[in-house]
């Protein structure tokens, strides 16, 4: 078993003198509570748990203190001592700790070491299943990540105000970021990708060394006070929750069946991937109840919308123009998958969201279609016996229609 991930708090005084909280906690509650109200119904929530509350405020201000060191080494110039290359990064990922050379810089060495210690709780037949059903989910998983999970992550401040920050999801980069993501995610389906040395492994530590690196650069300009660290737990947390709980919720919605086996599959390949990802275990957990109680909970935390949020929405969905469409009519189909996308957020997000956001309100025709659609693959024999080959079509088609020809470059970390 690994040691528990170090945790790193700023001073207080970093904040205000009176709350060892950012400013941003719980300082849009009331909203949030209305935008929360299906989740806690899901999540069984009676009353708020004030100690979770205080541990998600505290986290605002942690970081992942091993990817901290890695990412400072990072920023070194070569040839200085304990510098660590991109190329080096790489090339450890992919050989693993047997395969470093002697000089390798220890916060390297350390680090592989660290991803390869595999928790004893790992149970790699529960993770070959819940890959599987996430392979099954097909489009359907895609959809919801980015319309739920990662734009109705958009209504908040903070994480959103980073990207504009960094230019992650904005201008030209618009669509090779979501690209990156999206191909990362899609990784995790992969056969025994997730072992130590497997594509998803190396893409995850990647994803993990990126956020450590972003965080390095931006924390000395950043407004702590306002919003926490750059990158911290209770965003990293939240994260999570967006990509498992979230999107088992969200695909039930679309008329997809998820078993009980079914989500606690999926729940452990994703706990394992945050513990990869640095995530605090106290965030790592099994049963999506308690992830849907998590989620509730981070909500409450939660800031008001930005002015990021809006402006990461629209260029978001104005990109969904330029995918590379396969097959006949690609102007055509662009135009009905964007018609496609602002009807799925209407239902997804509500109309007050899609006001925030700027966006035009859409009856609900693409629900409508897919719950019909879902409803013969998922129901039938027919429609079963082709769910892997179908889940193995929409992970080529969305990489070659978000990155065209171009090869995918998840993990190179944004020094913004």
């Amino acid at each position: 078993m690994t040691a528990a991930p170090e945790r790193h708090t700023t001073d207080p005084a970093a904040t205000t003198a009176a709350s060892p909280y950012p400013t941003r906690f719980r300082e849009a509650e009331d909203r949030s509570r209305r935008i929360g109200r299906t989740l806690k119904a899901v999540a069984r929530v009676d009353e708020v748990d004030e100690q979770l509350m205080d541990r998600l405020g505290r986290g605002y201000l942690e970081r992942d203190e091993l990817g901290n060191r890695l990412a400072a080494a990072m920023r070194l110039r070569s040839g200085e001592p304990g510098a660590v290359s991109r190329r080096q990064l790489d090339e450890a990922l992919t050989t693993g700790t047997a395969g470093l050379p002697e000089d390798a810089a220890p916060v390297l060495r350390e680090y592989i070491a660290r991803l390869e210690g595999t928790p004893d709780w790992v149970d790699w037949a529960k993770i070959e299943r819940g890959q599987k059903v996430y392979l099954r989910l097909g489009q359907n998983a895609a959809d919801i990540l980015l319309q739920l999970s990662l734009i109705g992550g958009y209504r908040f401040g903070g994480p959103t105000d980073l990207l504009v920050a960094t230019g992650g999801l904005t201008g030209n980069t618009t669509l090779r970021r979501l690209a990156e993501t999206s191909h990362w995610t899609m990784s995790l389906s992969i056969a025994d990708g997730l072992r130590p040395g497997g594509e998803a492994w190396r893409l995850t530590g990647h994803v993990r060394a990126m956020h450590a690196v972003v965080n390095h650069a931006m924390e000395t300009r950043w407004d702590t006070g306002r919003w926490g660290l750059p990158i911290n737990q209770s965003d990293l947390a939240a994260t999570l929750g967006l990509f498992d709980a979230v999107v088992l919720l969200g695909v039930r919605t679309l008329g997809v069946p998820v078993s009980r086996q079914d989500s606690q599959d999926v729940m452990h390949v994703w706990r394992y991937v945050g513990w990869l990802l640095g995530v605090d275990d106290d965030f790592l957990v099994e049963r999506e109840s308690e992830r849907h109680r998590i989620n509730y909970h981070i909500l409450l935390a939660q800031a008001g919308l930005s002015e990021a949020g809006p402006q990461l929405t629209q260029a978001l969905v104005e990109a969904q123009r330029t995918r590379h469409r396969t097959g006949p009519f690609p102007r055509l189909r662009a135009r009905v998958g964007h018609e496609r996308l602002l009807s799925m957020l209407t239902v997804l997000l509500g109309r007050e969201s899609m006001r925030e956001f700027g966006l035009p309100v859409r009856p609900p025709w693409a629900h409508a279609y897919l719950v019909a659609l879902n409803t013969l693959r998922y129901r039938t024999p027919f429609g079963r016996a082709r769910l892997d080959a179908w889940g193995e079509r929409v992970r080529d088609r969305e990489r070659k229609e978000t990155f065209g020809d171009a090869r995918p470059d998840i993990g190179r970390p944004a020094t913004a």
